[in-house]
């Protein structure tokens, strides 16, 4: 499992009536792409939620390496945005665990995302430095705590070896104040998830 996420963050006055029309238009175009497990058409919307800023933040989550890369590449869809807003930055993740919640029966009005640093080597207790994999095991722990609320629709964790970096990604039928934790909140336009039930159930390391 990769998670995927670029972000567009537009002018304090951007319509963002725009935005939900360009989803409501072409949002199904990836209902059925091969090797997605789902994206959600998340934005944030500014004053809403606290949000200081207008953004279009789709997050994705591939069960195939290759059909992301020929998604980005190609003539998938991602081409869309870069004629139109230009070549973002696409952060990628590998994904340790993924969990269904009781709220997948519905669709996903809400998102959240958490990111958290991870601790350098050496700048715990023990200089040999294992605070990784057990700062991990916490997040796992927590994670599987948090896919048992009866809201969650789709609960994820993954790593970022780059920045050094666990994200946080939560699908959540109503709405995400639950997550007092989270860096971001979003609204959820529409979810596309051809390969919902091909994505791994618990820890995928």
């Amino acid at each position: 499992m990769y998670a995927m996420q670029y972000e567009l963050t537009l002018p304090a006055d951007y319509d963002m009536t725009i935005i939900h029309r360009r989803v409501a238009k072409g949002g199904h175009l990836l209902d059925d792409r091969a090797g997605l497990g789902l994206k959600a058409y998340v934005i944030r919307e500014r004053g809403v939620d606290g949000s200081p800023v207008n953004q279009y933040a789709p997050f994705y989550l591939w069960n195939d390496a290759g059909a992301m890369a020929r998604f980005l590449v190609g003539d998938g869809g991602f081409h869309n945005i870069v004629r139109d807003f230009g070549r973002p930055v696409v952060r990628h993740w590998t994904g340790i665990a993924c969990h269904a919640g009781p709220g997948r029966v519905a669709f996903p009005r809400a998102a959240s995302r958490r990111l958290v640093p991870i601790a350098a080597p050496g700048s715990g207790p023990d200089p040999a430095g294992p605070e990784l994999a057990e700062g991990i095991e916490r997040e796992l722990a927590e994670l599987r705590e948090f896919a048992r609320r009866d809201d969650v629709h789709t609960a994820a964790l993954a790593f970022d070896p780059h920045h050094w970096q666990l994200a946080r990604f939560v699908l959540w039928w109503d709405s995400a104040t639950a997550d007092e934790e989270a860096t971001e909140r979003y609204q959820v336009l529409h979810l596309s998830a051809p390969g919902l039930d091909r994505l791994p159930e618990g820890r995928a390391w």
